[in-house]
């Protein structure tokens, strides 16, 4: 522990497991107090209770949390404010994968249910929290997009139509909020070793690996330690960014 996030307190989304669990790990590892939001409520709470089992204080807390309810992200909002005293930094991690199909063969439901988790959810985040950030004097957004926000990959239309948006909202919030010292930033992640990518087929797997220079999956950690920085006040220069965690794969 070396106290990177020391007197910060994040709101995670979708931290109930996978990428959001790690996130929320390192960030207590780094002295930060975690509120963690999920529909996943049982592995939530177990999340929580292990990022608090032996500690001396509670580091971290639960709240019921659908990304697509204004309603629901003002109270997680007020929540972490009411347990920890403020809100520094937002985490928006929540996010699906929807169907893996060309243009014509997505479904109407799916591109909407895609649009108003990866998409509206995150503007719901940004436009719940940004208040509370204020109170405190300013704070750190990091909205996590996906290489599918940079370059098309020829299936998951709603995926790829919603990671970019999260990309261009980053930039318009982070001039519009930057007088306030409040710094937004989105990351890019490329495949990572997660429940996401579990179910890929071996074929496919093996030609993401073909694509990738380094050869292999990230872990969660890797992509964790990113959004670390720039939560951390050492990004205090950096907003409106793309951090891209791909092994090389956009670089081609």
């Amino acid at each position: 522990m070396t106290d990177r996030l020391a007197g910060k307190v994040a709101l995670i989304s979708g931290g109930a497991r996978g990428q959001g669990a790690c996130e929320a790990r390192l960030f207590v590892n780094e002295g930060a107090r975690v509120v963690i939001g999920d529909i996943l409520d049982d592995l939530g709470q177990r999340t929580v209770e292990e990022l608090n089992r032996g500690a001396e204080t509670r580091r971290a807390a639960y709240v019921h949390l659908d990304v697509t309810k204004l309603e629901e992200w003002e109270q997680a909002t007020a929540t972490t404010e009411a347990t920890f005293g403020a809100l520094h930094i937002l985490v928006n991690n929540a996010g699906i994968a929807g169907q893996r199909v060309s243009l014509e063969e997505a479904s109407e439901e799916d591109w909407q249910h895609v649009i108003d988790i990866n998409q509206k959810g995150v503007w719901l985040g940004m436009k719940a929290v940004v208040p509370a950030l204020r109170r405190a004097g300013g704070g750190s957004i990091v909205n996590i997009s996906s290489i599918a926000g940079l370059v098309g990959l020829g299936s998951s239309i709603a995926y790829q139509a919603t990671k970019g948006a999260v990309r261009l909202m980053t930039k318009t919030a982070a001039v519009q909020y930057a007088a306030e010292k409040i710094r937004v930033n989105s990351v890019h992640p490329g495949y990572i070793d997660t429940d996401m990518t579990k179910g890929m087929d071996a074929a496919r797997r093996e030609r993401v690996l073909g694509l990738t220079p380094l050869k292999r999956m990230a872990q969660p950690e890797e992509v964790a330690y990113g959004v670390l920085f720039l939560a951390s006040d050492e990004a205090s220069y950096v907003t409106g960014s793309e951090l891209v965690i791909d092994g090389g794969f956009t670089a081609q």
